[in-house]
């Protein structure tokens, strides 16, 4: 039985790993952002700028996902072209943000555009400037 208990916490452990990386991978994106903090909340780091918050870790399914402010109308064009990646995230969605799925394969020149345009979408605009 402790065979089976151990089987277990390796294959949850593997599981996990890729996770840590993808959590580490956002977090650099979003704190190389001037001024750009991190704020930890109950279920996951925010980033912020000026106190306003520009991106979300959060949990999706068996993954984590990316919330973030985009330009209005643009929304819908993604959720259009791909339903199964992109969300529209519990109470931050009338507000005008996305949920992005992010697996081990993601497009990270992407997942940075998002956040980048987020940053600027929430920085005051001297930051928003150099948020490039």
């Amino acid at each position: 039985m402790s065979g089976a208990v151990l089987t277990s916490m390796v294959v949850r452990s593997e599981r996990q790993m890729p996770l840590v990386a993808i959590g580490a991978r956002l977090r650099a994106i979003c704190l190389a952002l001037p001024e750009a903090n991190e704020e930890l909340m109950r279920r996951g780091p925010s980033y912020r700028v000026a106190d306003k918050i520009f991106a979300l870790e959060r949990p999706r399914e068996n993954g984590l996902a990316l919330w973030c402010k985009v330009p209005e109308g643009s929304r819908e064009i993604y959720l259009q072209a791909e339903p199964t990646r992109f969300f529209i995230p519990p109470y931050f969605g009338p507000k005008g943000w996305i949920g992005v799925g992010l697996v081990e394969v993601a497009d990270w020149r992407e997942i940075e555009a998002f956040v980048r345009r987020s940053y600027r979408l929430v920085a005051p605009k001297r930051l928003a400037k150099l948020g490039g």
